[in-house]
């Protein structure tokens, strides 16, 4: 039978607590920018990427990430907004410091031109910054989505980084002003090398809807459980929808979908995946998973693994299939395929993870992602 979790059934004493380890967190965006000069390089910075937030977790203004040529990050923040250094331990080796900043100029916007974006800032040496891009091309912008290889970068991941980046373009070449000024030095943006839509492109590339997500974070504690009533079908709760199925009035996981304001993300397991409460005991259960989104930003597939024994319950996923993008024009067919790090990076994430019940019936979860090094065949 289905039944909605907010009806009354009179097979209350038929009722369950699920416990499901799987959970994808939600940071959002307005926009992002990313401008590259790793071949002309400063001596702490390759890179700035403008970032804006107008929202109730980060406040709203601007942010601009300095990748170093140490790996790490610095993050420049307007004083309005509310950040949070840990998420930046995801990128690179991490975070060098978080800085508020007052900056002078903070302008950044995509129209029909393409990008105008603007920014004037002290560095953490009081050296003057200023990143202008302004694009004046007439011809049509034609976006297209995709899973941004960030993770790529991260040498000791907390998370998964899932960034997927829709109604994303590189900067065009032709009719472009742009300018990194660094304490006076100005440095010349690095060139993509091959043309999109038949243009020859900078590799400043944007998007005006990012979804960063991040898959798993690591955890060690309780999780919380699942109220649900035998045969029902679906169950929401805060901004999950848990797609259940039953075999033998025992329930597993066919998908779990996190809701938010640019476009659901989902992760189906086939088989379902098993409730850690209800799967037997000495058994293994072997599966498929895939995450999508938007059909634009292609889907991220693997495997998982579930033991159990004796109250506990081993977890393995491992993204071993990459990423598969959408891709509907040859430019972008050709990038994909001659830049594997666009497809291959997600196949060297795996999570580990042991559930264990306690006492009281209460589900932990110890968890942890490594990166294996490998890089899955074709």
């Amino acid at each position: 039978m289905n039944a909605s979790f907010s009806q009354q059934d009179d097979r209350h004493d038929l009722s369950h607590t699920l416990f499901f380890p799987f959970s994808i967190d939600i940071d959002p965006m307005e926009k992002l920018l990313l401008v590259n000069f790793e071949q002309d390089p400063d001596k702490i910075y390759v890179g700035f990427e403008p970032q804006v937030f107008d929202d109730s977790i980060n406040g709203t203004g601007h942010l601009i990430i300095g990748w170093r040529t140490d790996k790490k990050v610095d993050v420049y923040h307007q004083k309005s907004l509310n950040i949070d250094p840990s998420k930046y331990n995801i990128t690179g080796n991490g975070l060098h410091k978080a800085i508020p900043t007052e900056m002078e100029i903070a302008h950044f916007e995509v129209n029909d031109h393409g990008v105008q974006a603007h920014y004037k800032f002290k560095d953490i040496s009081d050296r003057a910054i200023e990143v202008k891009i302004k694009e004046s091309s007439t011809k049509k912008r034609k976006p297209f989505g995709i899973l941004a290889p960030m993770g790529d970068a991260t040498a000791n991941p907390k998370s998964m980084p899932l960034i997927l980046l829709h109604d994303f373009y590189f900067v065009r070449h032709k009719h472009t002003e742009s300018l990194v000024s660094i304490d006076g030095q100005t440095h010349n943006l690095d060139q993509l090398p091959m043309r999109v839509d038949w243009q020859k492109m900078t590799f400043a590339r944007y998007s005006t809807k990012p979804l960063i997500a991040t898959l798993n974070p690591e955890h060690n504690g309780t999780i919380e459980g699942l109220q649900a009533i035998v045969g029902q079908s679906k169950v929401d709760k805060n901004a999950y929808t848990y797609q259940l199925e039953w075999l033998d009035d025992v329930p597993y996981l066919k998908s779990m979908t996190v809701n938010n304001n640019i476009y659901p993300i989902t992760m189906r397991f086939d088989p379902a995946f098993p409730c850690a409460n209800s799967i037997a005991d000495h058994s293994i259960v072997r599966g498929k998973f895939k995450i999508s989104g938007h059909a634009s930003v292609g889907t991220i597939a693997g495997h998982y693994k579930a033991e159990a024994n004796d109250n506990k319950m081993n977890i393995q996923i491992v993204a071993d299939k990459g990423w598969k993008p959408k891709t509907t024009k040859f430019s972008t067919w050709f990038l994909f395929t001659v830049a594997r790090i666009f497809k291959k990076w997600p196949t060297t994430y795996q999570w580990d993870a042991i559930m264990t019940k306690a006492e009281d019936n209460s589900w932990h979860l110890q968890s942890q992602w490594i990166r294996t090094g490998r890089i899955a065949k074709d």
